[in-house]
């Protein structure tokens, strides 16, 4: 008789950066109790807001996070918390 194995839920597949930013979205609204604004990801990452844009439809397309169509700060993160890497500060520019 074959042994069943304890099926372990695939952890979701994201590149560091896309981990990073996914940190901060879960870190930003425990933290202040609402979603950031692609600004709010903006000053943290030290990038463009055509950068944080892309960042935010790529996580969507990917279904690592939902939002809410015309709905400001309604970023809502669709993976399990555990999965998330550790948030890591960012060095700003010289």
């Amino acid at each position: 008789m074959a042994q069943l194995r304890d099926p372990k839920p695939a952890r979701p597949r994201f590149t560091a950066t896309q981990g990073q930013y996914l940190a901060y979205i879960w870190t930003y609204t425990l933290i202040h109790r609402r979603a950031p604004a692609e600004s709010d990801m903006q000053r943290f990452f030290c990038v463009s807001p055509p950068t944080v844009h892309q960042m935010v439809l790529t996580l969507e397309r990917l279904g690592l996070i939902t939002r809410t169509p015309r709905v400001a700060r309604s970023i809502q993160v669709s993976v399990d918390p555990d999965s998330l890497p550790k948030l890591l500060p960012v060095e700003p520019m010289p």
